[in-house]
């Protein structure tokens, strides 16, 4: 009879073991053993140094879903409804981890420890030199060589009264990237059951340091590998723009939009004056004071009814229209991702802001004591 037992405990304990297989195989994540109402975690592959990457799925109570993996605290896939309810993703971006570590254009990625260029990545700071990493000669990029968009953060399912949502957590030791301070940041991504995907960032430090984050998705409201954007209508509540030089550095001056190819004060087509200044990559001086949520954008796919309003407490927003893509990419569609194939909008702090501390450029230092703390919210609707 003991014999038996021992082997019917055997046959117990090998189904458990290939049950739990099963499980892992199905690439289920733990999420940290929190269940959270809408958020699905999921493995999503290995980095090459060992590091497991989880991609979180959140479903909003509208059916609108959203996809964020912890590498780059990245948003790979956002699907929201047409003017006839049916759903497409609007973001472009990879079906594999594998061609995200590989190396892109910071499709969907949290930019930091400060987003947008630093010139000839040096800045003062307290009267010490800081020198950054150069990754876009003669100027630093979207935070150097390993920038917050190739790290691998620490993610949570978070209980949500707006929706379901998801926390990023990231330290940044002192010194890395050249940056002064040990940098404690968190991201939440909330999908609300508005459709509205909100971006809280707060971040706190030990040493005065920089910082400036931002969203780098590229958006196309009739769908990612849907061809161009050049017909989408774009709003931005901008009258002015920061002037820069020919490495895309400001001079300080701030200019008026006005009869310029950079006034989209009234609703214009993307591609109206776009070949005027070859492709925007342009920081826009948003109407309104700073820390107080406004109104950034609106835009609007003509085919597909979809709109997105941009709302955000930042000073800046940086227009880009994917000036570097070249249909070489090919995207979760499997369709190639051409020029002017998309639209990002990243909401921020000015360019080289660090370096202008008399020219009306709000600033992006951090000390001690001091809470970074910024809200952007995008949300879409049909017309």
């Amino acid at each position: 009879m003991k014999s038996t037992k021992r082997i019917g405990w055997v046959v117990v304990l090998a189904c458990a073991v290939v049950a739990m297989a099963g499980c892992r195989s199905n690439k289920q994540a733990p999420s940290n053993g929190k269940s959270v109402p809408g958020v699905q975690g999921a493995d999503f592959g290995r980095t090459k140094d060992g590091r497991n990457v989880e991609i979180y799925t959140l479903t909003n109570k509208k059916g609108a879903v959203a996809k964020i993996m912890n590498y780059g605290a990245t948003l790979t896939e956002l699907h929201v409804p047409d003017r006839n309810g049916q759903n497409a993703d609007v973001v472009l971006g990879f079906s594999d981890f594998a061609r995200y570590e590989a190396g892109h254009p910071f499709f969907g990625s949290t930019a930091g420890r400060v987003a947008n260029r630093i010139g000839k990545g040096r800045f003062m700071l307290d009267g010490k030199e800081y020198t950054l990493f150069v990754n876009n000669a003669p100027n630093s990029l979207h935070g150097g060589k390993v920038g917050f968009d190739k790290k691998v953060w620490h993610a949570e399912p978070v209980k949500s009264p707006e929706g379901p949502a998801v926390s990023f957590h990231y330290v940044s030791p002192d010194g890395e990237e050249g940056y002064p301070g040990t940098l404690d940041t968190t991201v939440v991504y909330t999908l609300t059951n508005s459709n509205e995907l909100k971006i809280d960032y707060k971040a706190t430090t030990d040493r005065p340091t920089i910082v400036n984050l931002t969203n780098h998705s590229y958006f196309n409201l009739a769908g990612e590998g849907s061809g161009t954007v050049l017909d989408h209508v774009l709003l931005l509540n901008a009258d002015k723009y920061t002037v820069f030089d020919d490495t895309q550095i400001p001079t300080g001056e701030i200019k008026s939009v006005k009869g310029t190819p950079l006034d989209f004060t009234n609703a214009t087509p993307i591609g109206k004056r776009i070949n005027d200044v070859g492709g925007y990559d342009h920081n826009f001086v948003l109407n309104g004071p700073t820390n107080e949520m406004k109104l950034c954008a609106k835009v609007r796919d003509p085919k597909s009814g979809r709109m997105m309003t941009i709302t955000t407490d930042q000073p800046g927003v940086q227009l880009y229209t994917a000036n570097g893509l070249d249909g070489t990419i090919r995207g979760k569609s499997g369709r190639p991702y051409p020029k002017y194939g998309a639209f990002c909008l990243e909401t921020q702090h000015y360019p080289d802001s660090i370096n202008h501390p008399g020219d009306d450029f709000p600033p992006v230092i951090l000390r001690p004591g001091q809470i970074y703390h910024t809200v952007t919210v995008h949300r879409f609707t049909t017309e």
